[in-house]
């Protein structure tokens, strides 16, 4: 068996009312010793500023701009251009009166005045705290006051929905004069600034904030690795946001590390890649990629559109064909709607050509699984069919990344046949810096895996007694620990809840996982998502709905159990383009929302859940016995799934509670 990891620590059965622990586990550069990290390079403004002096012509920050009425090409800053405006923006926020150390909000959608702002926060040892709504109703109410902001950076639409939309609460704190000072990414009206001044909010627009900077030079202050770098609200599925405390250390050494690991692969990165920014910047994953974009001197594009709307495929396929980037992340979802276009474009070729495609997958297939990289398996494969897969990402990309949740095994299976890229799943949190562990390109043994441990963490595994996970048997289970430098600080003025999640130095994820004897980690669920049936089954429903999406009927489901009861219900949004086809095969022409109350469109569902079931093995109880079809996706509905598409389970349960109980007790009556 290839090893992945390396074993540094047995473990130890529980006593004492103790539980039980399953050995240490290090990186396999790290088994003696973590490497050592650049003292030259301790903060995230050294980094930044590294790279100016390295790169000051190189493009950094990309965007389109709507002219003649349709979005025009990229338009680019270099690294020398940022690093003007960032200085400008750094000594502006110390002209308007601020400290080093006070933190400074930034509010809005990606784009390079976010960067900017960010970078002037780090210019002048200020902490970063980014701001989006999509926390819940009232979450950037919470934080401002929380983290105690009086400066905010904040996109021109969000002046608006702020100032002059009467349901949005955040006019309230500023109204209530917690804020001090707003600074719009482009330009304020008269009338926005007559509004803001009126409740006591001084204003400023780009251009004019910058101007005030070049007048009011200040000196850079002195920078540490223990300062703090940025403090940023975890979304969560439950409760208020939690201040996530990470110092320049923790942001450094995950910069360092992934220098570290690609060293080990044939492929580098260089200046002339290019990574297409559509996750939010507000989180973790795509904040830690670009920091280490710019740390390589490489570009940065950013999406045009909005991230939660049923218009975001067809715009993300416009930006990619204009971008053409070499690198794209994103979450499970995302890369589910990849296949699910390819798989849609198929279904329109004739019988002939949809056979040789099936060939050639299962040709290509073979000889990965055999340990032919994936540009050597199969040439002829990837002229012949997959090179169009790879046209629809815009013809460039080299490597993609998937996080935020676990990947589907059938999705990154197809994604590294297809796409002609390296295709990996990581792991991590905000409180591990975004990686924790990281999977390995062309080793197919790795699918359905996150990797092993990253390069500056240690992991191990923790019983869960309750759950009968047992992290020493033949398949060592449980709670998902990690240690090392990349581990945050703390939660922001919450001293219990850091208490309780960081024991001995080690960070308790909430995530169960199952080690391989190789090192290799696997997410089965969420701690806390795992439910209890009637009949004393635990049942992981993240886990059974990733298995259920995969299915082409579906476009999304919520897995829903009751400890009450011994069957599982679901709520199904159907892919609209499959059941419409289905309902026209059928003779029905009604609308989407209609369709989705035809009995006949829920049994032809719960027939099509229940052959994936079968088809993956899965137990009798946690097949789904009743389903309530919903047209509309989750996260178009307020507050019922987080930034990454993650589900709010108790928002969904409050949400659907009325149709559960009426579904259960028909449920019942056709039982007895």
């Amino acid at each position: 068996m290839k090893m992945f990891a390396a074993k540094v620590e047995e473990g130890r059965e529980g006593r004492d009312g103790q539980p039980s622990v399953g050995p240490v586990y290090r990186n396999l550069i790290a088994r003696h010793d973590f490497p050592p990290t650049d003292p030259n390079l301790s903060t995230a403004w050294e980094i930044f500023r590294a790279s100016v002096e390295k790169y000051p012509r190189n493009r950094m920050l990309g965007w389109r701009e709507f002219l003649n009425h349709q979005w025009g090409p990229y338009v680019w800053k270099t690294y020398e251009e940022v690093y003007q405006e960032t200085l400008c923006a750094g000594s502006a926020l110390r002209a308007c009166g601020i400290q080093p150390g006070a933190r400074v909000g930034i509010y809005g959608s990606n784009c390079p005045q976010w960067i900017v702002a960010m970078e002037a926060c780090g210019s002048q040892s200020l902490i970063c705290v980014p701001l989006y709504d999509t926390l819940g109703p009232g979450a950037v109410d919470f934080i401002i006051d929380h983290a105690e902001i009086d400066f905010v950076f904040i996109q021109d639409k969000k002046v608006k929905e702020s100032y002059f939309n009467p349901c949005c609460r955040t006019t309230f704190i500023f109204a209530s004069f917690l804020v001090a000072v707003i600074i719009c990414f482009t330009s304020l009206t008269e009338e926005e600034k007559n509004r803001t001044a009126s409740i006591g909010v001084k204003s400023y627009s780009w251009n004019d904030f910058l101007h005030m900077g070049l007048n009011h030079t200040f000196d850079l202050p002195s920078y540490f690795p223990f300062n703090i770098c940025t403090i940023m609200y975890t979304s969560g599925t439950s409760g208020s946001p939690k201040g996530v405390i990470l110092t320049h250390e923790n942001i450094s050494t995950c910069i360092r590390g992934v220098d570290i690991f690609m060293e080990q692969f044939e492929d580098k990165m260089t200046v002339n890649d290019v990574y297409i920014s559509f996750l939010p910047l507000a989180h973790i994953l795509d904040r830690m990629i670009e920091e280490y974009f710019f740390h390589k001197g490489a570009a940065v594009g950013y999406f045009h559109g909005k991230r939660y709307t049923k218009v975001l495929k067809r715009k993300l396929q416009d930006d990619l064909m204009e971008l053409k980037p070499t690198f794209l992340a994103g979450v499970p979802r995302v890369f589910e709607r990849v296949r699910e276009g390819v798989l849609k474009a198929l279904e329109e070729l004739n019988p002939v050509r949809r056979k040789i495609f099936g060939m050639l997958y299962n040709y290509k297939l073979k000889w990965m699984k055999l340990g032919y990289k994936q540009k050597d398996a199969s040439p002829i494969a990837d002229l012949l069919a997959f090179r169009k897969v790879k046209a629809r990402l815009g013809g460039r990309v080299r490597l993609i990344i998937s996080g935020g949740a676990p990947l589907s095994s059938e999705v990154e299976e197809f994604l590294r046949v297809t796409s002609c890229a390296f295709v990996l799943q990581g792991y991590g949190l905000t409180e591990t810096s975004g990686l924790a562990a990281v999977g390995f390109p062309d080793e197919m043994c790795l699918i359905g895996t996150v990797g092993s441990a990253f390069i500056y963490n240690e992991v191990r595994l923790e019983e869960v007694p309750e759950m009968g996970y047992y992290p020493l048997g033949d398949r060592p289970r449980g709670e998902i620990c990690v240690r090392g430098k990349m581990v945050f600080a703390g939660y922001y003025k919450n001293p219990e809840l850091t208490t309780e999640t960081i024991k001995d130095g080690w960070f308790y994820t909430g995530d169960i996982g199952e080690m391989s004897e190789n090192g290799v980690i696997r997410i089965i669920d969420r701690k806390k998502n795992l439910i209890k049936l009637s009949q004393g089954e635990y049942v992981a429903v993240e886990y059974l709905e990733k298995v259920y999406c995969v299915s082409p009927t579906i476009e999304d489901i919520w897995v829903y159990g009751d400890s009450f009861k011994s069957m599982l219900i679901a709520v199904v949004v159907p892919n609209e383009e499959n059941t419409v086809k289905w309902a026209r095969e059928i003779g029905y022409r009604d609308s989407f929302s209609g369709l989705c109350s035809l009995n006949q469109l829920q049994d032809y569902i719960l027939q099509e859940l229940k052959s994936t079931a079968q088809r993956n093995k899965l137990r009798g109880f946690e097949h789904i016995k009743g389903i309530i079809l919903e047209p509309q996706p989750f996260e178009l509905q307020k507050d019922l799934v987080t930034p990454t598409l993650k589900k709010k389970r108790d928002q969904l349960l409050k949400h659907y509670k009325g149709g559960i109980e009426d579904l259960y007790k028909k449920l019942a009556a056709v039982k007895r």
